[in-house]
């Protein structure tokens, strides 16, 4: 799982029937700190987060696991949102 925070939607008149009804947002990858770091990426959300949100996500095949028994083609799935990061 690695942080991120939401900075846009993804709005798409044509896509896989399987994404129908299913929110995509672009979400910025972030240090344990909270600093920008990496290329910002879509995401499918399973969560509700919104704009401004700091949430955790999942990449690889692990992605679609949110969504069984549905098979839904995604890399990467929003899978909670952060309320608070304590580094020890």
């Amino acid at each position: 799982m690695d942080l991120a925070r939401v900075i846009g939607r993804v709005v798409c008149t044509q896509k896989d029937e399987s994404l129908n009804g299913r929110k995509l947002l672009l979400v910025q990858p972030l240090t344990i700190e909270g600093l920008d770091t990496g290329t910002p990426l879509v995401a499918i959300d399973a969560v509700g987060a919104g704009a401004g949100e700091r949430i955790f996500y999942v990449t690889g095949r692990e992605a679609s696991f949110a969504f069984i028994p549905d098979h839904v083609p995604t890399d990467a799935t929003i899978v909670g949102i952060v309320d608070q990061v304590n580094l020890l």
